[in-house]
Parts: C-alpha cells; sequence; structure tokens
C-alpha cells in the first residue's frame, strides 16, 4: 500500500521516501558547549512497521556504534515498507570520555523510565521514552561486554515471550539467552510500553570486533526481511547453523590472582573437567589450571591478563532448551 501519509518525530516532518537526520537535546558540557544526538529516520514510501536500532546506551561500547553505523553506511536503513530509525550513539558523555557512565556516576540502563526532574542520566532516559518510544514497534538495541570480557554474539529474552522468541528467530544469533529484565532497564521499559525489543550482545568494550560486527549485519537483514522491510538491494543470508538457547548459565570464577592465560576461545563447548585456562604467578613457581565446572558453551571470556580472585573468568551454559 502507497504511504501517503509524513513521519513525525520531535516536531519534525518527515515525507514518504524521505531521509532526514534530525537532533535530540539533551544537555550541555561544563564548556557550554551543547550536546546533541543524532538521530537517522528513513521513511519509505510504503506503510509498514517502524523498526529503532540503537547503540552506545553505554558509551564504551563501541562494537554496537560501528554495528548502527554500517547500518547507514551501506543504506540498509532504506526500507522497502515502513519506517527505520537508528540511533546510533545514545550515551555521547561517555563515548567521549570511554566511559560506560553519564557524568553523573550513574549508568543510564538502570534508570529507565526516568523522570523529567530526576539526575542527567533520568532526564534523558525520560526523554526517550516519552518522545522516542511510543512511535516504535520494534527496537534492536546492540550491545558489548564489559572491559576484557567478551561475550559471544547472542541475543536476549524474556523467557515466555512468544512474539520476542520469533523475532530473535528470525534475526537468528548463534546464540539466545532467556533472562529476566533488569529493573530500571531499557528493556523492562520498553516492554512495558508494548515494545517489542531484542538485545544483542557481543564483543567487549573499547574494542571493535569484525566478526561480531559482520554477524549483527547478517542478524539484522534476516529480522528486517521476515518483517518484508528489507531493501530489494540486499539479500538476507541463510543462518548456517541453528540457533543454541540457553535457559541458564553461571559464572566461573578465579580460586587465586595471577596471570591468566585461556586456552579455549568464547562459544566452544567443553566437558566437565577439561582445562579451559591457566593461572600462573610471575616467577615460574605456580602454574594452576582451570576445569570447566561443568559440560556447556562458553559464551563469555576473560581477555585480561591479570586476574585477581574472585574475578569473573568465564560465562558457562548449564542448561539447553531443545
Amino acid at each position: 500500500m502507497v504511504q501517503t501519509e509524513s513521519f513525525f518525530i520531535l516536531d519534525n516532518e518527515i515525507r514518504p521516501g524521505e531521509t532526514q537526520t534530525i537532533h535530540l537535546d539533551i544537555a550541555q558540557l561544563h564548556t557550554m558547549t551543547e550536546l546533541k544526538i543524532p538521530i537517522i529516520v528513513s521513511h519509505s514510501q510504503k506503510k509498514g512497521p517502524v523498526v529503532l536500532f540503537t547503540a552506545g546506551l553505554h558509551g564504551d561500547e563501541l562494537n554496537g556504534i560501528e554495528i548502527v553505523r554500517r547500518l547507514i553506511r551501506e543504506q540498509l536503513n532504506s526500507p522497502k515498507v515502513g519506517t527505520i530509525i537508528c540511533l546510533p550513539l545514545i550515551n555521547v558523555f561517555g563515548f567521549v570520555g570511554q566511559s560506560r557512565e553519564f557524568p553523573d556516576g550513574r549508568d543510564l540502563n538502570r534508570v529507565f523510565p526516568g523522570t523529567s526532574g530526576g539526575s542527567l542520566a533520568s532526564q534523558f532516559a525520560y526523554n526517550l521514552m516519552t518522545h522516542i518510544i511510543p512511535l516504535i514497534d520494534y527496537v534492536i538495541d546492540f550491545h558489548a561486554g564489559g572491559r576484557a570480557r567478551f561475550n559471544v554474539p547472542h541475543l536476549r529474552v524474556e523467557p515466555g515471550n512468544t512474539e520476542l522468541e520469533e523475532m530473535a528467530q528470525a534475526f537468528h544469533a548463534p546464540f539466545l539467552m532467556y533472562s529476566d529484565n533488569i529493573s530500571g532497564s531499557f528493556r523492562q521499559a520498553c516492554d512495558k510500553l508494548g515494545v517489542k525489543y531484542l538485545l544483542f550482545e557481543g564483543g567487549k568494550s573499547l574494542e571493535i570486533n569484525s566478526m561480531v560486527v559482520e554477524e549483527a549485519l547478517a542478524g539484522t537483514k534476516r529480522f528486517l526481511d521476515n518483517l518484508g522491510m528489507l531493501s530489494e538491494s540486499f539479500t538476507a543470508p541463510l543462518a548456517e547453523k541453528p540457533m543454541i538457547l540457553i535457559e541458564s548459565s553461571t559464572w566461573l570464577r578465579a580460586d587465586l590472582s595471577g596471570l591468566f592465560r585461556s586456552i579455549t576461545p568464547v562459544g566452544t563447548y567443553v566437558e566437565e573437567g577439561q582445562v579451559i585456562a591457566w593461572i600462573t604467578d610471575p616467577y615460574g613457581f605456580l602454574e594452576t589450571p582451570v576445569q570447566a565446572p561443568n559440560s556447556g558453551y562458553i559464551i563469555n571470556e576473560n581477555q585480561g591478563a591479570i586476574v585477581f580472585q574472585g574475578d569473573a573468568i568465564f560465562h558457562l551454559t548449564t542448561r539447553l532448551k531443545d
């Protein structure tokens, strides 16, 4: 059906067949420099869903920013039907400072839906949830692991939500993890508004990993194709393997401090008791094996060279869904 209506966002009109970059004003730096977040909106000439791609909720998670940048650069954000909105960098403050947090020290992903008179992070969350999210049907939010902790590319959805499972199957990342919504998270806030939300995790902070980026782009093509939105200029690649469904997982922590050397790549299936890493001392006296506490897939790996007793070093699946 031919689109006859314009799309309105933040008092801007985007006509059918038009792409515009608009700006969300959030605050000023202490230098009085205004910070404006670019939002790229592409409105097709045919009616369809509204999809939002977001990244940089944590300013040091560069993989997600690169994924959305590539979507724009390669014009994957030009839909055959409907509207695609790209918000490549939400937390400009954190990006500038290579930090996860806002300048007020808060994690933006724990203050949603925010308030109009709260902290800086809370005010930003409020503006996002008030002026943009009510316009959206689907959100895919791209994230990465913490510093030195590399996540295998995977999606996270709340258990028991059939619609989200179908979205995840369409995207088809290597892994799907069932996890409850966290209080104050962007995911929970979207869910409460009835907006369908997928969380993509892959890689680690302060790094751009080409494997993760390509995996995300392939999944995005499959997702848009499933909605009938993928431009005819692209082909959705077939997934090579069935998606592995994770019902539960556990963190393995270091028993002692020392130099850390993993010998098992993230994404690998390991057997209970298998040696998957070594912890050593600088002087050649100590060499302690790290054994898998159970059989399962490694979905996160600490890639730091030094660990302290109690540090999380691996995240392993404990139960898979048939």
